[in-house]
């Protein structure tokens, strides 16, 4: 008998009011059920707001420092359930233990960092230009915050954005994705522990059309936080304007790895590696292309064919698989698609370029790493974002042309950059179109108390992370005391 999960509304966990529920399977054993879960829609959002519109009253009142201690104490709790959340993680969504530990820590991480800024949300004190008058702004809570995060990092997504805001004072209307409801429950009822009060955090499980818009389109939404595809965000962007609402958006990428001709070409490997089939290639920051300086264009990918073909792909939670399913049979569908385009276009396979057989990966939604050459800069697989393990190799004879095809995409997420020369190190940063960059590093491993996000159709100006998010999750109030006992017009009387 499958375990049976509900929404949590209101302090109390109830079933959807349509009594519709879907199953959650494990990608890597496609007949294992990991849970059955609620199938909602738009009345359990409406009682889910309802709920964190009253709660938000009380909430916005209880200072910040004390709210941050409550999120301490959740960065407790999570550290003692560190591997159960991880390997419940791996069950379902399928990345290796190892990340999974790492997702794990970066919700510990966020929830240590956003407990210490309950003492640190600072404002701004400034002189009056009249006599016997201070002027300040003020940091203030906005209201029911709107948060719909993605699959692939179930448990560092929603911290990033739920710790936040319950710091800043809002409360929460949570849907998760669908692919990984159990890891998001597991969130909520850590908040619950620590001693979140009822209606604070709502969670709501469902897909993206019944309960995501059911959210974004709510009049008492005040504010919504989406991290996943780029068409996706326009959408919700589109929707939440007839309200007004604040929205931050973080999209796709299509990040690349540039190696030039002086670069440390073992460093480099490792980094590529890493970045492009890490999480088998689902993350906003893979690396999907690597430029190659055309020097030593035929050496590196001679090292890196040779590492890939050696990459045990298989079941997350086996000791020394390096390489995961994909999240599901779509997802697995949508990489067979981008193969078959590339192949169309010119490009060759180097290696890959299947869905492996035997050794008991027929149950799961396995694909090879797979690594494309010949590829064009105007290809379609060196444009769009594939969210699975495939590289594609592209020659440059310079780092201005290397740094010319790397910006030349919708997106700018991450990118990365390899050379032990300290002026094209320094050129790069300031030339490449990113909101992220690495020297000698690969395209992923963002920190937790740094800002996180992109430029172009990566997302619509925000960033995540760090201490910028507090200024997404709160609003700025000015202040003017006049202690003059009369009245001063400001810019009439003091000129």
């Amino acid at each position: 008998m499958s375990k049976k999960f509900q929404n949590f509304i209101n302090g109390k966990w109830v079933d959807a009011k349509s009594g519709q529920t879907f199953e959650n399977r494990n990608p890597a054993n496609w007949d294992e059920v990991v849970g059955v879960f609620p199938k909602s829609g738009k009345e359990d959002v409406n009682e889910a707001v309802r709920a964190a519109r009253v709660a938000f009253e009380k909430w916005r009142l209880v200072p910040a420092p004390k709210r941050g201690d409550i999120l301490r104490k959740v960065g407790d709790l999570m550290v003692a359930r560190k591997e159960d959340l991880s390997k419940q993680m791996t069950r379902e969504m399928g990345k290796v233990m190892a990340e999974t530990r790492g997702d794990v820590q970066e919700g510990i991480d966020t929830a240590y960092y956003a407990g210490t800024e309950g003492r640190r949300l600072f404002g701004h004190t400034v002189p009056s230009e009249l006599p016997n008058k201070f002027n300040m702004a003020i940091r203030v809570p906005i209201g029911v915050a709107g948060i719909v995060t993605p699959w692939n990092f179930p448990m560092a997504i929603p911290t990033w954005k739920i710790f936040p805001a319950l710091l800043s004072g809002n409360t929460v209307v949570f849907k998760p994705a669908t692919d990984t409801p159990a890891t998001a429950t597991s969130l909520v009822e850590i908040l619950m522990e620590a001693g979140i009060p009822e209606g604070v955090v709502n969670i709501i499980h469902g897909g993206g059309g019944d309960v995501g818009m059911a959210i974004v389109s709510h009049p008492d939404v005040d504010l919504v936080s989406f991290t996943g595809s780029t068409v996706v965000g326009k959408k919700i962007s589109e929707v939440a304007s007839a309200t007004l609402k604040r929205v931050s958006l973080e999209l796709g990428g299509k990040n690349a790895q540039l190696v030039m001709d002086d670069g440390d070409l073992d460093l480099a490997l490792d980094g590529v590696l890493w970045g492009a089939f890490g999480t088998t290639g689902q993350r906003c920051t893979a690396t999907s292309r690597l430029i190659l300086h055309e020097k030593i264009y035929d050496k590196f990918l001679g090292m890196l064919v040779n590492k890939v073909a050696s990459l045990k792909v298989g079941d997350g939670l086996i000791e020394g698989v390096q390489v995961g399913p994909c999240v599901n049979e779509g997802q697995q569908k949508t990489v067979q698609s981008y193969v078959d385009i590339g192949l169309k276009e010119g490009a060759k396979i180097a290696v890959g370029g299947a869905i492996p057989k035997g050794g008991g990966l027929e149950k799961g939604w396995f694909y090879s790493p797979t690594i494309f050459t010949d590829v064009q800069p105007s290809h379609r697989i060196a444009k769009e974002e594939i969210f699975g393990p495939v590289l594609s190799v592209i020659r440059t004879s310079s780092l201005e042309e290397g740094i010319r095809i790397l910006n030349d995409t919708i997106y700018g997420l991450s990118s990365a950059v390899y050379t032990r020369n300290v002026n094209n190190a320094f050129q790069a940063i300031r030339d490449i179109k990113a909101g992220i960059t690495y020297i000698n590093a690969p395209t992923i491993g963002a920190e937790a108390h740094l800002p996180f996000g992109g430029v172009k159709q990566t997302g619509n100006g925000h960033r995540e992370g760090g201490w910028t998010v507090y200024d997404f999750f709160t609003e700025w109030k000015t202040v003017y005391i006049d202690y003059s006992g009369g009245l001063q017009r400001a810019q009439i009387d003091n000129y």
